[in-house]
């Protein structure tokens, strides 16, 4: 587990990162410095009350959400017999790996396929976007575009791997080419750049709103962004 180069409430992290081919060992024992003055302020009671919240509405949101989580669960099998979950590994704070969970969107042993599509990606951003993509299922288009592919995260939440907001987690192979300064907190379901042009954005531009976001964190951020994620999701849906 690597060290956070942070010492007080008010203290800076400072230095530069390095944009370097990942690999989990090296990330693990490398110390996190920040680049671009980025403002790291441990916030002990904000973190606790943040973790409280993500218990509590994980919580709630299961128990509420289990009769469309079934009913989700009964169509991905029927339309493509096999687990209706799908879990990869994913780095979280510190570096730390963990397995993330989502419902199955896409016909089994997709991954295998996706060195084929490598060359057809869409996205601006670090992760693997296609419009057409041929591995999705038909009741995979309907749980994306709607992001109830997501809801499995609840659990992720309820474990503490994961928060309501923070900066999206990528798998190894794209976590290599962002900076390090991303895993100074806990990874979310939702955060500045999933309401803010998503999948549109550069890398570049998702990273800034990443670093604004470790700046900024606080309740009233928090709220803020769950206010405008539940309106942008409403918005998808009925489109």
């Amino acid at each position: 587990m690597m060290n956070l180069n942070a010492q007080t409430d008010t203290s800076i992290l400072a230095g530069s990162i390095e944009m370097t081919s990942y690999s989990e060992t090296a990330l693990q024992e490398r110390e996190i410095t920040v680049s671009h003055g980025i403002l790291y302020r441990r916030k002990p009671l904000y973190e606790k009350i943040k973790r409280a919240f993500d218990v509590t509405s994980s919580l709630i949101a299961l128990l509420m959400l289990s009769p469309l989580m079934l009913v989700v669960m009964a169509l991905i099998v029927i339309d493509d017999f096999g687990s209706p979950f799908y879990m990869q590994e994913r780095v979280g704070k510190d570096g730390k790996m963990f397995k993330i969970y989502k419902f199955r969107s896409m016909y089994k042993k997709a991954d295998k396929k996706l060195e084929e599509l490598l060359a057809q990606d869409e996205c601006k951003g670090a992760t693997f976007k296609m419009k057409n993509d041929p591995r999705i299922t038909k009741i995979g288009h309907f749980i994306r575009k709607t992001s109830i592919d997501e809801l499995p995260q609840l659990i992720n939440i309820l474990k503490g791997e994961m928060s309501i907001i923070g900066p999206r987690p990528f798998i190894p192979r794209e976590q290599a080419n962002l900076p390090d300064d991303r895993l100074l907190v806990t990874p979310g379901l939702s955060c500045y750049w999933q309401i803010g042009g998503k999948n549109s954005l550069t890398t570049e531009e998702q990273i800034e709103l990443d670093r604004k976001y470790i700046k900024e964190r606080s309740v009233l951020v928090d709220i803020g962004i769950i206010i405008k994620t539940v309106l942008f999701v409403l918005k998808i849906g009925n489109s």
